[in-house]
């Protein structure tokens, strides 16, 4: 599948964790953009359901190509079993969708349960289910902003959440690798035609480029510093660092490697 965006410009968003007002910051600064959403836009944060709805909005008028991060597999994956255990009635089923819902719950997802109560699977939000249903897992954007779900044969950009999709001794499925994987578990091999690699998940003081992987989840739901890439195939992205409410310094625990990317912060005014 390719989207043809008829040569808008590529903006990605990284992990949002639930905070909207970043988000609408990122539309409001590139109205004409078709955004890139890396997941990650649920829990932890303050607003995961506004934060999805916006998202939702963006994706029905074309606006928007939204990926699977590893906190909305974990939030499927209760639902997963629960719809099956509804047809087949088995106990096992059930089991299955308790320790997949509470899978999430311990990973940020009791977060939810503030906007939302009560929250279970018997209850489960139609817009957050809405929302799984439409998510990719790996894209690669070619020079004319198109969006190929498969490797195309010119010179892509490669985006996914964590990693590129790979074979690896914890993930033999490199659909699930492209979820789950840190830098320190690469280095991650990627075709000639891939100029360089996009990714959340892994929080960075900085944007971070390692080799031909970029990195650029600044933690925003906690830091309120949401790195927002224009992406260009021929050369690095340009990257702007919108500045809300939040705890900056707290950027200073997260990992560093690589080499910093160049990147200006533009301050953003509103609520978190």
């Amino acid at each position: 599948m390719t989207a043809d965006l008829g040569g808008r410009s590529v903006v990605v968003l990284p992990d949002l964790h639930g905070r909207s007002d970043l988000l609408r910051a990122a539309t409001a600064r590139y109205p004409d953009a078709h955004f890139l959403g890396l997941g990650d836009a649920i829990d932890r944060g303050p607003r995961s359901l506004e934060t999805v709805q916006l998202l939702m909005d963006l994706h029905a008028q074309g606006r928007a190509t939204l990926l699977m991060g590893n906190h909305e597999r974990m939030m499927s994956e209760g639902l997963h079993w629960y719809r099956q255990y509804q047809g087949s009635q088995d106990m096992g089923d059930y089991r299955r969708a308790m320790e997949g819902f509470q899978w999430w719950m311990r990973a940020g997802g009791e977060t939810v349960r503030r906007e939302v109560s009560p929250l279970t699977l018997e209850n489960f939000p139609p817009l957050l289910e809405a929302y799984l249903a439409v998510l990719r897992r790996v894209v690669y954007v070619t020079a004319d902003g198109a969006i190929h779900d498969e490797l195309p044969g010119r010179p892509c950009v490669l985006v996914s959440h964590a990693a590129p999709p790979v074979k690896h001794a914890r993930h033999p499925s490199p659909l699930s690798a492209a979820l789950w994987l840190r830098p320190f578990e690469g280095p991650f091999p990627m075709p000639e035609t891939v100029t360089y690699s996009l990714h959340g998940h892994t929080p960075v003081p900085t944007p971070t480029r390692l080799g031909r992987h970029l990195y650029v989840d600044l933690g925003a739901y906690e830091t309120g510093r949401l790195a927002v890439v224009e992406l260009n195939v021929q050369a690095l992205p340009h990257i702007t660092v919108l500045a809300g409410p939040g705890r900056p310094e707290l950027g200073g625990r997260y990992s560093r490697f690589g080499e910093p990317l160049p990147a200006h912060t533009e301050p953003v005014l509103g609520r978190s």
